[in-house]
C-alpha cells in the first residue's frame, strides 16, 4: 500500500521519508533476511511474490528446451532459429535483464505503512519509527507523546536503540517547548499538566520539575508584583504603582510582560483618575460651605465599586458627612438652631452616620424650644429630648440637658417676673427687678442670662441718674464763649468713670476743651503770621512757639514754624553764597554754588539762586579756558568744579575730553606690511 493510502488525520506528515528512516528500513530488512524472520509489511510480500513469478518463468523455459527430441528427427527449424547472431544476442540480453530486475527488486524502497491500521504488537521497529516520525511531524503535544510511546518501549538491545533515544529526547524537548508556549500564553496549569505528561522513565523528565519550578517562581513573582501595584494604587501612590508595573516587563513571560502589563497600566490610569476625583472631593470637604461639602460627597459617591479607590472613597464619605454635622454643631453653639437643623437635614443618607444625624436634629430641635426662654418652651424641649433612646450615644447629653431644663423652669418664672417689673422703667422698678434676678443661683442655666439683664437694668438706672448733668452741660456750651464752655466741662465732669454715660460725657468734654484752646491760642497764631508777612520771621517763630504741644492749634503752629525756619535758612545760605562768590576764585565760585544749592525748593529765593549758579558755573568755565592757554592740567582741574545740572556743565565736560586727548594722543597704528609674493622657480629640463 502506497503513502497515498494514509488516512486524513495523518495528512500533515511528510510524504517523503528521511534518510534516517530509509536507512532503518534497510537495516531491518537486512536483519530480517539474515535471521530468516519473515517480514510483516506489505513491501516485503510484494518482493517475494515477484521473485516467485520469475522463477516460474525460468522453469517453463527450461522444460520447453527439454521437450526437443534428441534424435534430431523433428522437423527442420527455421533459419533464424539457427542463427548464431540471434543466440548470441539472447545469451547477452536475457541474463542482463534478469539481473537488472533482481537488482531493482532488491533496491526498491518499501511502501509507507498505513500507520492507523497497524497492529502494533507485531509491528517492526522500522514501522514504529516511521509512524512515530509521521506523528511527531505534526508538532502537537498529543502526537509528540504518541511518537514517544511508539518507540520508547523497544528493547535496549535493539540495534536502533541509540538513534531512537535521540529522537525520543528531541520529541520530549518538543513537548516541553509546547508546554512553555502555554506558560508564555498565561496558562500555567496547562503548561504544568503538559510537562508532566512526559514519561518519567525518560532522561528529559529530569528537566520537567526544574522547568515547572522556574515557571512557578516566575508566576509567583508576577503575582507579587501585581499585588504590590494594587496596594500602591489603593494608597494612591501612582508613581510607585507605575514603577511596580514596569517590573513585569523584566519577567521571562510574554503574558505578564504584555497582556497583564497593559491591563495593569490601564487599571493604574483609571485608578489615578478616580484618585484625582477623590482628592478634589477631599478639597471640597475642607470648605466651610455646606453646598461645597455636598459636592465633595457626590463626587466621592460617583467612584464605582470596581475602582481600587472605591474603598477609600467609601471611608471618606462618612467623614465628609461628619464635616457637615460639625458645621451644624457650630451653628448650634452659636444658638442658631434653625440653621443647624437646616444643615443637618441636607446631609445625604450615609451609612454609619444616619442615626447620629437624626439624633442631632432631635436634640437641636429640643434646644431651640428651650431657648425661647419660656416655661412652655422648656417643657416642650424636655418632652422632645425624652424621645431619644437610651442606647444612643447622645442619650447622656440629652439627660443632662433635661435635668438642667427642669431646674431652669423655676428660675425662668423668676426671671419673667423681674422682666415684668423692669418694663415699668422707673428707678424703683428697675432696682426691684435687679433684686429679683439676683435670686437666680450662679450655677443655674439661666444665671448668665440673668446677669445680662441685671447689667442692662443697672445701666438704665445710671442713665436716668446722670442724664440731667449732661443735658445741663450741653445747654451751657451753646453760648460758645470761654466761660460758658468751661462751665459745661465742669458740669459734664460730674459723671464718674464706669458710669453708662461716661464715654459720651468725655467725648463732649474733649470737643468743648478744643474750642476753649482755639479761643485761647488763635491770637498767638494770628500775630505770628502777621509778623512773618512783614518779614520778621524770627519774631514770628518765637510767637508761634507760645502754643504748647498737644493743643488744638499746635500742629498748625508747628507747620508754620517749619516753613519760616526754612525761609530763614534759605536767606542765610543765599546771603553767604553771594558773599563767597565775591572772591572770584575757582574755589570761591565752587563754594558759592554749593551754598546756593542749599536754598530749599519752593522758596522765593530758589529762582534767584538758580540764575546765580548758572552764572558762577560759566565764570568757572571761562577761568578754565583762560588757564588752558598756558596750563592745561590746571585748566582741567578748574573745569571739573563746574557742577552737574548747570548750563556750563556739558561744555566743560567736552572741553575736558579735548584737553585730555591733546595731552594723551593715541598711538599711531603700525604700517601695514604686505606679504612678498615669491616668484616661481624656473622649470629646467633636469627637474623631476
Amino acid at each position: 500500500m502506497g503513502e497515498r493510502d494514509i488516512p486524513e488525520d495523518w495528512s500533515s506528515a511528510r510524504r517523503t521519508q528521511s534518510d534516517d528512516v530509509t536507512r532503518l528500513f534497510r537495516m531491518e530488512k537486512s536483519a530480517s533476511r539474515s535471521s530468516d524472520v519473515p517480514a510483516t509489511d506489505s513491501s516485503y510480500k510484494s518482493v517475494t511474490n515477484k521473485n516467485k513469478s520469475n522463477s516460474k518463468k525460468l522453469t517453463f523455459n527450461s522444460r520447453s528446451q527439454e521437450n526437443i527430441p534428441p534424435n534430431g528427427n523433428s522437423r527442420k527449424l527455421p533459419r533464424w532459429l539457427t542463427s548464431w547472431v540471434l543466440w548470441t544476442f539472447l545469451l547477452a540480453f536475457v541474463p542482463g535483464t534478469i539481473g537488472f530486475m533482481a537488482m531493482a527488486i532488491l533496491l526498491k524502497l518499501p511502501s509507507a505503512p498505513n500507520c492507523p491500521s497497524i497492529f502494533w504488537p507485531l509491528a517492526s521497529a522500522s514501522v514504529r519509527m516511521h509512524c512515530a516520525q509521521v506523528a511527531a511531524s505534526k508538532e502537537s503535544v498529543k502526537d509528540l507523546l504518541q511518537a514517544i510511546d511508539l518507540v520508547k518501549n523497544l528493547p535496549d538491545s535493539h540495534p536502533l536503540r541509540s538513534q531512537i533515544d535521540g529522537y525520543v529526547e528531541d520529541w520530549s524537548r518538543g513537548v516541553l517547548q509546547l508546554a512553555d508556549e502555554s506558560f508564555q500564553g498565561g496558562k500555567l496549569d496547562e503548561a504544568i499538566e503538559i510537562a508532566r505528561k512526559i514519561p518519567e522513565d525518560l532522561s528529559a523528565s529530569k528537566l520537567v520539575e526544574d522547568q515547572i519550578d522556574k515557571w512557578k517562581l516566575t508566576w509567583s513573582k508576577a503575582e507579587d508584583i501585581y499585588k504590590e501595584a494594587e496596594d500602591e494604587m489603593r494608597q494612591r501612590r501612582w508613581q510607585s504603582a507605575f514603577m511596580q508595573s514596569a517590573k513585569l516587563l523584566r519577567l521571562n513571560n510574554k503574558f505578564w510582560a504584555s497582556t497583564k502589563y497593559e491591563q495593569l497600566n490601564n487599571l493604574i490610569v483609571t485608578a489615578r483618575a478616580d484618585g484625582e476625583k477623590l482628592a478634589k472631593a477631599e478639597r471640597f470637604a475642607k470648605s466651610k460651605n455646606v453646598d461645597t461639602i455636598l459636592k465633595g460627597i457626590k463626587l466621592a459617591q460617583s467612584i464605582g465599586k470596581s475602582s481600587y479607590i472605591y474603598q477609600k472613597a467609601q471611608e471618606a464619605i462618612p467623614e465628609f458627612g461628619l464635616k457637615m454635622l460639625e458645621l451644624a454643631e457650630n451653628k448650634l453653639k452659636q444658638k442658631d438652631a434653625d440653621e443647624a437643623i437646616y444643615i443637618a437635614q441636607k446631609i445625604p443618607p450615609i451609612s454609619g452616620i444616619e442615626s447620629e444625624t437624626a439624633d442631632f436634629i432631635s436634640l437641636a430641635d429640643a434646644q431651640r424650644n428651650a431657648w425661647t426662654g419660656t416655661v412652655s418652651g422648656l417643657e416642650a424641649a424636655i418632652a422632645s429630648a425624652e424621645q431619644i433612646d437610651s442606647n444612643r450615644p447622645i442619650y447622656q447629653k440629652a439627660q443632662k440637658l433635661i435635668a438642667g431644663w427642669q431646674v431652669e423652669i423655676e428660675d425662668v418664672s423668676r426671671l419673667e417676673r423681674a422682666r415684668t417689673l423692669a418694663s415699668q422703667g422707673s428707678i424703683g422698678d428697675l432696682s426691684a427687678a435687679i433684686n429679683e434676678a439676683k435670686l437666680i443661683p450662679k450655677n443655674n442655666p439661666r444665671a448668665k442670662e440673668a446677669r445680662k439683664e441685671i447689667n442692662d437694668w443697672a445701666n438704665q438706672i445710671q442713665i436716668i441718674e446722670d442724664r440731667p448733668f449732661l443735658e445741663r452741660a450741653e445747654e451751657l456750651a451753646l453760648f460758645g464763649d470761654d466761660a460758658s464752655l468751661k462751665a459745661a466741662i465742669a458740669e459734664a465732669s460730674r459723671i464718674r468713670r464706669g458710669r453708662s454715660l461716661y464715654r459720651e460725657a468725655r467725648k463732649k468734654i474733649a470737643s468743648w476743651r478744643g474750642k476753649v484752646q482755639r479761643i485761647e491760642d488763635q491770637p498767638y497764631l494770628d500775630q505770628a503770621r502777621s509778623l512773618a508777612y512783614n518779614g520778621d520771621l524770627t519774631a514770628a517763630i518765637n510767637t508761634a512757639r507760645q502754643i504748647k504741644s498737644g493743643r488744638v492749634l499746635s500742629r498748625q503752629a508747628q507747620r508754620d514754624i517749619n516753613e519760616w525756619q526754612a525761609e530763614v535758612s534759605a536767606r542765610d545760605n543765599w546771603r553767604r553764597a553771594r558773599e563767597v562768590a565775591l572772591g572770584g576764585t575757582p574755589n570761591a565760585l565752587s563754594q558759592a554754588i554749593k551754598l546756593a544749592r542749599r536754598v530749599p525748593r519752593g522758596t522765593a529765593l530758589r529762582s534767584d539762586a538758580r540764575i546765580a549758579m548758572d552764572q558762577w558755573s560759566q565764570q568757572l568755565f571761562d577761568i578754565a579756558r583762560t588757564q588752558g592757554q598756558s596750563d592745561i592740567i590746571r585748566a582741567i582741574e578748574t573745569a571739573k568744579l563746574v557742577p552737574r545740572g548747570t548750563q556750563a556743565y556739558k561744555s566743560a565736560r567736552q572741553q575736558i575730553r579735548t584737553w585730555r586727548d591733546f595731552l594723551n594722543p593715541p598711538e599711531p597704528e603700525p604700517p601695514v606690511v604686505e606679504p612678498l609674493n615669491p616668484q616661481p622657480l624656473p622649470i629646467t629640463g633636469n627637474t623631476l
